[in-house]
């Protein structure tokens, strides 16, 4: 039975050093930023890894076109590729650290 408790501790043990890995990853991975284009470079957007939007720059000749759906076609195309780049960063980050193992509420 003793033997049973020091595998239990162990395991408990693991476990939350584990967490405090994940967290410390959570945290380091909302600092980064991810950058999307649009248009070969003319709207590049930048977000973060808590998915909020730091930064859009539009290049002038699109402006001078004055093509308003085109330009919100490129804005989101330039965002959604950020979006994605930092979800797949994520998602990879931590599988490195879980082994691939889904935790449930972790990302």
């Amino acid at each position: 039975m003793k033997g049973m408790q020091g595998g239990m501790q162990q395991f408990i043990k693991q476990a939350n050093q584990l967490q405090a890995k994940i967290k410390k990853l959570q945290e380091e991975l909302a600092t980064r930023e991810y950058e999307g284009t649009a248009g070969g470079g003319a709207v590049t957007v930048k977000v973060n890894g808590d998915n909020k939007l730091v930064s859009l720059s539009i290049k002038e000749e699109v402006m001078k076109a004055g093509d308003v759906e085109m330009l919100q076609d490129l804005v989101l195309t330039a965002t959604n590729e950020a979006l994605r780049i930092a979800k797949e960063t994520s998602e990879t980050e931590m599988n490195k650290l879980t082994g691939g193992f889904g935790l449930p509420g972790m990302l």
